[in-house]
């Protein structure tokens, strides 16, 4: 299984990650989340979250997932990108995509995958509140 991790601290590329895609002939399902900074958290306006990671760790952890990933699933592809830093609302903090043979295994993939990540993998956020 093809891995790409990252934790850019510069805006998400869309763009340039769907230019950079690459699957075989044998692919039928590409699924892509992209998740991005909504204004409100726990009930309060924000205007922005930082992100915060021990990267190392976070990494280690990002690769026992891909592990498991693969023994729960043919994926041939998978792509992680998580900013850290301050994002603003409305910006893309994470880039997850899942190449399978089917939709149904490239959909449970990635909803396993962002699960499992948020409750395993050691970044953090802070918000910066709304200021009127």
């Amino acid at each position: 299984m093809n891995r790409h991790l990252s934790f850019p601290t510069a805006p998400i590329d869309e763009a340039a990650l769907l230019a950079a895609r690459k699957h075989s002939d044998d692919m039928g399902a590409v699924v892509c989340f992209l998740g991005i900074v909504r204004g409100l958290e726990a009930g309060s306006q924000i205007s922005a979250l930082e992100y915060e990671s021990f990267q190392r760790m976070a990494e280690h952890q990002f690769n026992l997932l891909f592990d498991e990933l693969e023994r729960k699933w043919p994926i041939e592809s998978v792509r992680v990108v998580h900013r850290l830093g301050v994002i603003k609302v409305n910006e893309p903090s994470l880039w997850v995509e899942i190449v399978a043979p089917h939709r149904g295994e490239a959909f449970a993939a990635c909803q396993w995958l962002i699960d499992r990540m948020k409750e395993l993998v050691p970044i953090w956020k802070k918000t910066h509140p709304k200021r009127e």
